[in-house]
């Protein structure tokens, strides 16, 4: 039998273009609910797919602390957010959700 070799999921290989990005962040975010972890890491997956060294000069932040804050594992403050996702070219904004 033929071994199969397999790779892990990397979602950052497959946001090509921002009609991908914008569609993978939204669908975080329906998917997150109050899971601000969830919602770092796809920011993370976001800036490894356009190049963290790219982002890291456009925020003015360290590559490495941009790695922590947005592994899921750090707790990046509001401020970073909105800075990463402005250098991402994002705009965050609020809709009215009906139950």
């Amino acid at each position: 039998m033929e071994k199969l070799e397999l790779r892990t999921w990397d979602s950052a290989e497959h946001l090509k273009t921002e009609a991908d990005i914008a569609a993978y962040i939204n669908a975080c975010f329906e998917e997150a609910g109050d899971d601000a972890a969830f919602l770092a890491r796809a920011l993370g997956t976001t800036a490894r797919a356009r190049g963290m060294t790219r982002l890291a000069h456009d925020t003015g932040m360290g590559r490495e602390s941009l790695y922590k804050a947005l592994s899921g594992e750090g707790n990046p403050s509001f401020a970073t957010i909105l800075k990463v996702a402005r250098a991402l070219g994002m705009r965050l904004h609020v809709d009215v959700r009906h139950a």
